[in-house]
């Protein structure tokens, strides 16, 4: 039985680390927050990595990850993990996107009623001594508009919550239609629309290139004067240097921050020097159920991932839940040898690749199988090449991938068939499942035939001619190999023909040169399955 090593940097809920010391096959190993260097130096041994938000696996950290094949992110953001250094060295990153939705809403809209009603200032200036009434006016919500930009889980829970307090709510998404955001009470709008409209804004995206400052200076420039701005999301979505001005001047009356560019922010940053801002240490998932429930999730998804190969809550792989990967699986296993048959028998540097998915496995979401196509293809070029970087490698090797579907049956119930286009040529090989996992190669360039692709294989190109079967079956046996099975195919009698011969043994270079002497015979290789 495989053991796998799993590090815990940070605290993690009991609940979480008691699923992980349950699992037969895992050794788990908890630490608390590591810096980049000492995290280098000890994570070598380890196949998977579970961190918070201040343990940064970085580029340096995965290049000393021998072993490692996840790492899990208990959170929603991965922001602290080079998520394009692990795609690179094969490695899957994981989150727990459900796990805070509910405690991250909620925690945005009692920033939301802060930047309305000033109940921080109000304690402290009672605290001081103070009875300041008349200082520390607040507006309603009801009859406001509130504008969501980012309208996923979070985003729309707290519009939910809006809606219930009597406002008008507004959002902006490039990924979701009008229709969808329609169905959750939602009036889509263009970012300069909704900035000019909204009375309140509130932040749910993710921070990438593009929404980096999306809350900058020309934003401000174009919303409503006395707007109310909250962020709960990341920092670096607002510009922080263009808020205090905004705050100043009064373009923005209010402002409640629960994530900031620099985290912890230095003492004497300016936004910590306003009293209309209010601000909370990153506190949006920090309650005992959301705690809890990223602990458990993440450590599920661990223990599924090491022990069944499951991928589920995957930011760089397609995620599959175990029930569909059951169904996925006889052909996903088809998937990666007919990628490993293509690009042993006929070359693998493929500038064009076309997959067709017909029949029933139409039906089905083929990502696993083209990535699994792709792993085959390219996994005699390296041998860090795998589930998560094929696509990626595929791409920086200039190859073009395609899929197609039919969901007309082809001969088979289901067929998967690869065309590829390489500097020798095109070439084309399909299989299909026999029955549950009972799978065959059933053409080979344009060529039928049945082999079950096991083990060692020669593959021949021949002419068609009495006896040269026999001298190929011949040379084989005079150097040897002992022959398990073989499959013929051809198009017409006395053109050219393919023998496919699955043998006990690799066959010797001396041998593979015997038989490219045999005259009729127009190329030989040897394929291992």
């Amino acid at each position: 039985m495989t053991t796998y090593r799993v590090l815990v940097c940070g605290s993690l809920a009991e609940d979480g680390l008691g699923i992980l010391r349950s699992a037969p096959n895992i050794l788990l190993d908890v630490k608390p927050e590591l810096r980049e260097d000492e995290l280098a130096a000890i994570i070598a041994p380890y196949h998977a990595l579970i961190v918070r938000s201040d343990t940064r696996p970085t580029a340096k950290v995965i290049a000393a990850a021998e072993n490692l094949r996840v790492i899990g992110r208990a959170g929603t953001g991965v922001d602290n993990i080079d998520v394009e250094a692990a795609t690179k060295r094969g490695i899957v990153v994981m989150n727990t996107p459900g796990g805070n939705t509910v405690t991250t809403a909620e925690h945005a809209f009692a920033l939301l009623l802060a930047t309305a009603r000033p109940i921080a200032q109000g304690t402290l200036t009672l605290r001081a001594g103070r009875w300041e009434r008349k200082q520390l006016v607040g507006v309603e919500l009801s009859g406001k508009t509130l504008g969501v930009i980012g309208i996923g889980r979070i985003g729309s829970l707290v519009a939910q919550r809006a809606a219930a307090f009597g406002m008008r709510i507004v959002g902006y998404d490039p990924y979701l239609t009008r229709e969808a955001a329609a169905k959750l009470g939602i009036e889509l709008l263009t970012l300069d629309k909704l900035l000019a409209q909204a009375d309140f804004i509130t932040l749910h995206v993710p921070l990438t290139d593009e929404t980096r400052h999306i809350i900058g200076r020309d934003a401000f420039a174009k919303m409503k004067r006395g707007v109310r701005l909250v962020n709960c999301a990341r920092g670096g979505l607002v510009d922080e240097a263009a808020l205090v001005a905004a705050l100043q001047e009064g373009t923005v009356a209010a402002a409640a921050l629960d994530v900031f560019e620099e985290e912890p922010p230095p003492p004497d940053h300016p936004l910590l020097k306003l009293d209309n801002v209010t601000c909370t240490p990153h506190l949006g998932a920090s309650t005992t159920e959301a705690q809890v429930s990223v602990a458990v999730s993440i450590a599920k998804q661990i223990v599924d991932f090491l022990e069944n190969g499951v991928v589920f809550g995957a930011v760089n792989a397609p995620s599959v839940s175990a029930e569909i990967m059951a169904e996925l699986r006889p052909y996903v296993d088809l998937g990666l040898k007919l990628g490993m048959f293509q690009g042993q028998a006929f070359g693998s540097n493929v500038r064009r690749l076309v997959i067709e998915y017909s029949g029933k496995v139409a039906d089905l979401d083929v990502r696993p199988i083209t990535q699994a196509v792709l792993v085959g293809l390219l996994s005699g070029t390296s041998d860090r090449v795998n589930f998560v970087n094929a696509a990626l490698i595929a791409e920086e090797r200039g190859m073009v991938v395609s899929e197609t579907k039919n969901r007309v049956a082809k001969d088979f119930a289901s067929l998967i068939s690869l065309w590829a286009e390489t500097d020798a040529g095109e070439s084309d090989v399909a299989g299909a499942v026999f029955r549950e996992s009972d799978l065959r190669i059933v053409r080979v360039n344009g060529f039928p035939l049945e082999a079950i692709p096991k083990g060692h294989m020669l593959l021949c190109a021949n002419r068609d001619q009495p006896g040269t079967l026999g001298r190929i079956c011949t040379t084989l046996g005079d150097g040897g190999i002992n022959i398990a099975r073989l499959y013929l195919g051809r198009k017409e009698m006395g053109g050219t023909a393919i023998s496919l011969i699955q043998v006990d043994s690799p066959v010797p270079d001396q041998v593979m040169a015997k038989l490219n002497e045999i005259p009729a015979v127009l190329k030989a290789r040897c394929i291992q399955l």
